[in-house]
C-alpha cells in the first residue's frame, strides 16, 4: 500500500473517525484505524464495536492495499505536520511498519493486519429520511445536557428520538432526562420520519454525531433499523447500536397546571446563579429562590462554605414563594435560552418547574426542585 494525500484532507478524515476509538482497549486492534487505499481515494474506519465511523478522502494511490495503525498516534502525527503539506503513507512489506513522510519529517508506526479488523454488520433499515444538519444540531444541543450518567438506569443514557404530534403537525422530537431534569426539542418532521416510533441513541454516539455535523451544510441522511442508527454526512458515515430499553413516559412529568408565571432577564439570572453558587455545598449545589412581585432573591447558606445573596428584578405577579434548585441544572438550562428573557411556570415549592424559551417555542425544560 502506498499513497499521497494532502495533509488537510487526511486530518479531516481522521478527525471524523479517531474519536470513536477507546484510548484504553483490552483488544489491541480496536485501538487502530483501518486504512484502505483503493482507486482514487483512501478510506478510514474506526470502531469500538458499538459505534463505527467511516470517512474517505481523495488521494493519489500508487499501490492499493489495506492495513491498520494506531488511531491516536497517527492523528497526532498528522495534526502536527505543517499546513498545506503533502503526506505519503506507505506500508513497508519487510517490517510491516506504516511509513509516514512529509517534507523532512518521517515516522514509522506499528501495524496489525486489516483482516483482523472487525467491522459492524449492516441491518435492513425500516426508516430512512433526510434531516437538515442545522435542525439535527439544534435537536442535539437543546437536549443532550440532560442525559443521565447513571449506568444502572441505562435506558436514560442517551437521547430519545421519535416522531410526535406537536401543535397539530408531525414533529421529530428529541428528549433526554436523568430523573432530576428533562429537556425536549422539536423540529418539523422530514418526509419519511413520520413513522419513527422511538429509539434511544447512546450518549457517545450523540457526541460523535454532533462533532461530525459541526461544519456540515445541507441534509444529513438518517437510517434507523431495530438495533442500529446510521448517519451520513457527505462521505462520512457513523453507525451506532441503539440502547435496548424502554424510555419512560416523559409526557407524564411535564407540568400542565403550573399557573405562577415568572419572567426574568436570562443573562442577569444566569450570572447571578453562577455567582451565588460559588459558595454552595459541592454535593447539592442548591440555590434558594425567594420570588415576590418585582424581584427574586437568590441565596445560598452553607455552614461549611459560607453564604451568598443576590437580588435581581423580575416580572412576577403571584403570591410570594420560595423554591430551591440545583445551580448546575439551572445554568445548563439558561445556557440553552436564546431569548433575552427566560419564562418559569411554577406551581409550589415541591412541584417541578416548567421553563420555556420565548425565542424557541419548540423547546421545553423541566426541573425538579430541591429542599432548601
Amino acid at each position: 500500500m502506498k499513497l499521497t494525500i494532502e495533509r488537510s484532507d487526511l486530518l479531516n478524515a481522521l478527525s471524523h473517525v479517531q474519536n470513536v476509538v477507546e484510548r484504553r482497549n483490552t483488544i489491541p486492534i480496536l485501538s487502530n484505524v483501518l486504512i484502505e487505499a483503493k482507486g482514487p481515494e483512501v478510506t478510514f474506519v474506526a470502531t469500538d464495536l458499538d459505534i463505527e465511523a467511516v470517512d474517505s478522502a481523495d488521494a493519489q494511490v500508487s499501490s492499493e492495499g489495506a492495513i491498520t495503525a494506531p488511531a491516536g498516534t497517527l492523528f497526532d502525527v498528522v495534526r502536527k505536520l505543517p499546513a498545506g503539506a503533502d503526506v505519503e503513507l506507505e506500508l513497508n512489506p519487510e517490517n510491516r511498519r506504516l511509513s509516514i513522510r512529509s517534507g523532512r519529517s518521517q515516522f514509522a508506526l506499528p501495524t496489525l493486519p486489516a483482516t483482523d479488523f472487525q467491522t459492524m454488520t449492516g441491518d435492513d433499515s425500516a426508516i430512512k429520511f433526510d434531516l437538515d444538519a442545522g435542525d439535527l444540531r439544534r435537536l442535539i444541543d437543546k437536549t443532550r445536557f440532560a442525559i443521565s450518567t447513571e449506568e444502572t438506569r441505562y435506558y436514560l443514557n442517551g437521547v430519545y428520538f421519535h416522531a410526535a404530534d406537536g401543535d397539530g403537525k408531525k414533529v421529530l422530537r428529541t428528549v433526554a432526562t436523568d430523573g432530576h431534569r428533562l429537556a425536549l426539542a422539536d423540529a418539523p418532521a422530514p418526509k419519511g420520519a413520520e413513522g419513527l416510533e422511538g429509539v434511544i441513541v447512546p450518549r457517545k454516539a450523540i457526541g460523535e454525531v454532533r462533532r461530525l455535523i459541526d461544519q456540515v451544510d445541507g441534509d444529513v441522511s438518517i437510517a434507523v433499523s431495530e438495533t442500529k442508527i446510521v448517519f451520513r454526512a457527505g462521505r462520512a458515515v457513523l453507525t451506532s447500536k441503539l440502547i435496548d430499553g424502554s424510555f419512560p413516559d416523559y409526557a407524564r412529568v411535564i407540568p400542565k397546571g403550573n399557573d405562577k408565571r415568572l419572567v426574568i432577564d436570562n443573562k442577569s439570572f444566569e450570572a447571578a446563579v453562577d455567582r451565588v453558587s460559588t459558595v454552595s455545598a459541592e454535593r447539592s449545589r442548591s440555590v434558594k429562590l425567594s420570588i415576590e412581585p418585582g424581584k427574586v432573591i437568590l441565596a445560598v447558606n452553607s455552614a461549611e462554605t459560607g453564604q451568598g445573596h443576590e437580588e435581581i428584578e423580575c416580572d412576577y405577579g403571584e403570591e410570594p414563594m420560595e423554591i430551591g434548585f440545583n445551580a448546575k441544572y439551572l445554568l445548563d438550562v439558561t445556557a440553552q435560552i436564546e431569548a433575552e428573557d427566560a419564562e418559569f411556570l411554577l406551581n409550589d415549592p415541591a412541584s417541578p418547574a416548567l421553563i420555556l424559551d420565548p425565542g424557541d417555542a419548540a423547546c421545553r425544560y423541566v426541573l425538579m426542585p430541591l429542599r432548601v
